[in-house]
């Protein structure tokens, strides 16, 4: 049912009656077509085209043409101004196939009726065949420019026989659009038994004016013919295929051609893009066209189906064709070398292959997870990474090529250190070490008070505490580090504190102090609770100097300090005397008070008058005041050593 449907169909499309046809059409071949017999696209170029030798209008090499001229561009925009001739015309700047420097027809039709375009075709066309005459049309005026006083390009498809006679015409009004639109219009013409030849024309049947304006492109005529369907094996698997040079691929093409064809022939024809087109294939006339390619250089090969009439099979103007199908040799990816790659233990490493769009990874420490990386990374390789790794380049059209490289991956030293932890006096130095297998080479920094800073031994002698690195290389590059701290000690500091004073049968605890020691002793020893600590107790019954001698473990030298200790006798205040001459307590002795020179004694009566004063006491007070006898009483008195003590005060009685 479906194919008697077709067959109808094509029969409607491809039977026309000759004579005038003055209706609209939009129609376009249904079926396959033919190469173009006519095929003006104006060329090409960066200037203006060159006049055409088939029109009435008048040519100007210049944008922007008046009514009755025409121009040969690629671009309505006038490149002085940056702009189109008149705000109501759209801009264009490409032809109809989108090349922007592609030719087109610029026209601003004449007042009177003009021919566009005509063309004779003086070649054999063939007899009761079908031809699709058709161009692509631009409506220069914008649809928001147009009203109903807009004149719209009307043009005229016309066939003529070689003698004027008129076999086919049809008229086609352009109508605007919003946007620069092309739109293609169609005249179909089934040549007559006595016609093999004919002129084809494009004219202009509105007047000019208000619009008119139009641009034309892309002018053909050529067979059109039953529907030609084909595939890769089965009809309609037309997807382009691709292969690899030097590969051997068989394929077989399938075709099936529509009605209209009283007594079709074949033919299947090879387009190798050698600049020759198309060619016949020989002996390939039927449906099914078998073949293989096995070919050493990258190429592009297409094939089509050509079909007509039994009789007219041998004209190319006379054929219909299919869509090409093509085969594609593809050239192999370019893969550089991948040069060889040597890490050490522990570091990251990664290789990486171009040239292609997908890769594959093979080697020891490929995963499923890794395999498809490029470039490939692998984060702290172990020594087990090492080996051979290859991989496979595909390009975009599926050919692969194989690469191979290597991966070593060297294991770092083991360091040790002899000590991690030195103590040394300050100026004192000594020597630090450190040993690896397979080291080649040490590094120590700082290198501040090392005798040799790339020996695995050297002698430290720094100033201050110091951390040491040091780093071991080996010959492949590889490195580990260890660190040695050298304390510095300084010499010790000894301080026994500030003088002291106390009173005889009192005692003191020393305030000695040191710094970078740790062994303390004091001299003498004498009335010492301890003096092998900082702090003992000194209960000296006279004045003495206390020396502190302090030192360390580690014999970073001796220091001393010493302290002086005032012992102060202690003072007996009498609390009577009686001055009467009989050789018995005459006098106030107040016992170890002349041992206090700078001291000073008051002596007050009762109504605070002084009576007796003096200064270190050295001739006791006999009761008198100025060489007179006191009389018997209560006196009162201070006493202030001056050694920062405190005042002693009391009572003494006087007694006759």
């Amino acid at each position: 049912m479906r194919r008697h449907l077709l067959s109808l169909y094509l029969l409607v499309a491809l039977t026309f009656v000759v004579g005038n046809a003055n209706a609209q059409t939009a129609d376009v071949c249904k079926g396959a077509l033919g190469d173009a017999v006519v095929n003006e696209t104006f060329g090409a170029g960066n200037n203006f085209g060159a006049a055409l030798p088939y029109t009435t209008m008048y040519y100007v090499s210049s944008f922007c043409p008046n009514d009755g001229y025409y121009t040969i561009a690629n671009s309505t925009v006038d490149l002085n101004s940056g702009g189109s001739c008149h705000d109501t015309w759209h801009t264009v700047t490409q032809d109809h196939t989108g090349d922007p420097n592609g030719y087109f027809m610029f026209i601003n039709a004449s007042f009177a009726k003009s021919v566009f375009y005509t063309q004779p075709i003086n070649l054999q066309l063939c007899q009761k065949t079908t031809y699709e005459f058709s161009a692509y049309v631009l409506n220069l005026i914008k649809l928001s420019a147009s009203n109903d006083q807009t004149i719209q390009p009307d043009i005229k498809f016309t066939i003529k026989a070689p003698d004027g006679t008129i076999l086919k015409s049809s008229e086609n009004v352009v109508p605007p659009t919003a946007g620069p639109e092309w739109q293609k219009f169609s005249l179909f013409f089934t040549t007559p038994a006595n016609i093999n030849s004919v002129i084809v024309e494009l004219s202009n049947e509105a007047p000019g004016g208000n619009g008119n304006d139009l641009l034309l492109d892309d002018i053909q005529f050529r067979a059109c013919g039953p529907v030609i369907q084909t595939g890769f094996t089965t009809i309609g698997a037309n997807q382009p295929q691709n292969q690899c040079v030097g590969q051997s691929q068989n394929y077989t093409l399938k075709a099936q051609v529509g009605d209209g064809y009283t007594d079709p022939a074949l033919q299947w024809q090879i387009n190798k893009s050698d600049g020759n087109g198309w060619v016949d294939i020989a002996g390939q006339t039927t449906d099914t066209y078998n073949f293989t390619i096995n070919n050493n250089v990258a190429s592009v090969y297409q094939y089509r189906l050509s079909a007509a009439e039994q009789s007219n099979i041998g004209s190319p103007e006379c054929r219909v064709s299919s869509a090409p199908l093509s085969v594609t040799v593809n050239s192999y990816p370019v893969v550089p070398d991948i040069p060889p790659v040597g890490v050490c233990e522990g570091d990251a490493v990664a290789i990486a292959a171009s040239g292609g769009v997908a890769y594959e990874w093979a080697g020891p420490a490929i995963t499923n997870a890794n395999k498809n990386q490029n470039p490939l990374v692998i984060d702290a390789a172990a020594l087990a990474v090492s080996g051979n790794y290859t991989v496979t380049v595909t390009n975009a059209s599926g050919c692969s090529v194989t690469k191979s490289t290597k991966i070593t991956v060297n294991p770092k030293p083991v360091i040790t250190v002899a000590n991690p932890v030195y103590t040394i006096c300050k100026g004192a130095g000594t020597t630090i070490a450190a040993s690896s297998s397979g080291a080649v080479s040490y590094s120590w920094t700082p290198a501040t008070g090392l005798s040799d800073a790339t020996s695995a031994t050297p002698v430290a002698t720094p100033t201050d505490t110091t951390v040491y690195i040091v780093v071991a290389t080996t010959s492949s590059g590889c490195v580990e580090s260890a660190k040695v701290t050298v304390n510095v000690l300084p010499p010790p500091i000894a301080d026994a504190g500030k003088d002291r004073a106390m009173f005889e049968g009192q005692s003191i605890t020393l305030g000695g102090t040191a710094k970078n020691a740790n062994v303390y002793s004091w001299t003498p020893t004498t009335a010492l609770s301890d003096p092998t600590i900082l702090n003992p107790v000194a209960s000296p019954t006279d004045d003495i100097t206390y020396t502190l001698h302090v030192s360390s473990q580690y014999n970073c030298g001796i220091a001393e300090s010493s302290v002086f200790v005032r012992v102060y006798k202690k003072i007996i205040v009498p609390n009577s005397f009686s001055p009467n001459g009989d050789g018995v307590n005459d006098s106030w002795n107040i016992e170890a008070l002349f041992t206090y020179p700078e001291s000073e004694l008051t002596v007050f009566n009762r109504y605070g008058q002084v009576v007796f004063k003096s200064k270190g006491y050295d001739k006791p007070w006999r009761g008198t005041s100025n060489g007179i006898t006191l009389p018997t009483g209560t006196y009162y008195y201070t006493i202030d050593l001056k050694n920062g003590t405190p005042k002693l005060s009391g009572w003494v009685l006087l007694v006759k």
